[in-house]
């Protein structure tokens, strides 16, 4: 018997305005199992139903139809809701939205210490936290001194401080630059090698190459499933949902048309200069050369 999900999602259709003439409907029919330990992207365009799907996920927002189901409490249930917030944090694009404190520690301390912790232990969550996504040295720092990536950081160090078993980073490198943004992924991979399920939403394809699953939704509904690699190796059908794919593939399924034994279904800069160079290798024994 396969092991209960983490986070499992029945039948979740919603609605905003679920009550009005017009209500708008955001999410349609959605099934979807997170496992315990895994690494699942989300991608698709703008008003995809990304966002909404990952505030159900959290009790943020209530389905209009289904379930939802969190290590086995139900998103309806009021009385678990800090239980289920608890267990699955959430980090937003705007990290300013969700610094509270005038010093970084201090602002990493301000979640866990609501749960009245001992003072011991509250430090011991604070330092971790902050080392995990290599921000110690700017621990007595003013977050509003720190460039965006390290705010989103401070923000990340915020909600790991709560020990959630599970991340979603909602769209949370949209308004970094490279630098900031390979700061926060490189965080994410640390948090995600110790255990934590991480779900990220993202519109960024080569930081879905990251994840273990990825999932694309169009018009509320997730109509591709797979591994980056499953996923990315369908590029028309990506491109007719108005999505890219990662450099990489494209410039796979580019050699592709030129040497048609070369594989297309490249993620990675690694794999292209490997399959680059055995392509090369062979083309040299053909015409006995080396």
């Amino acid at each position: 018997m396969a092991p209960e999900p983490l986070i499992r999602v029945e039948d979740v259709s919603f609605s905003y305005n679920a009550e009005s003439e017009h209500p708008i409907e955001a999410l349609k029919h959605i099934d979807l199992r997170v496992e315990k330990g895994e690494y699942l992207v989300v991608v698709g365009h703008n008003g995809s139903g990304k966002s909404t799907l990952a505030k159900n996920l959290n009790a943020l927002l209530i389905p209009t139809r289904g379930q939802v189901w969190v290590n086995g409490w139900n998103t309806r249930d009021s009385a678990h809701v800090r239980d289920i917030r608890r267990t699955v944090g959430m980090v937003f694009q705007i990290p300013d939205n969700q610094i509270v404190a005038t010093v970084v520690e201090e602002d990493v301390a301000f979640g866990p210490e609501n749960l009245g912790l001992p003072r011991e232990e509250l430090q011991k969550r604070v330092a971790r936290a902050l080392e995990v996504v290599e921000m110690t040295p700017c621990r007595q720092r003013a977050p509003h001194l720190l460039s965006a990536g390290q705010k989103q950081r401070v923000a990340i160090a915020g909600v790991i401080a709560m020990e959630p078993e599970c991340l979603i980073l909602d769209e949370s490198t949209a308004m970094l630059d490279p630098v900031g943004r390979e700061g926060v992924l490189a965080a994410v991979r640390r948090l995600h090698q110790s255990g934590v399920t991480v779900i990220a939403i993202t519109h960024f394809m080569h930081e879905a190459v990251e994840g273990d699953r990825v999932i694309v939704m169009e018009r509320g509904r997730i109509v591709m499933e797979g591994s980056p690699r499953e996923v990315f190796s369908h590029v028309d059908e990506l491109r007719e949902l108005q999505l890219d794919v990662p450099q990489v593939t494209e410039l796979a399924h580019a050699l592709s048309r030129r040497i048609p034994a070369f594989p297309r279904d490249l993620v990675t800069v690694e794999e292209v200069v490997s399959n680059v160079l055995r392509a090369s290798t062979r083309e040299r024994q053909v015409h006995g050369e080396g």
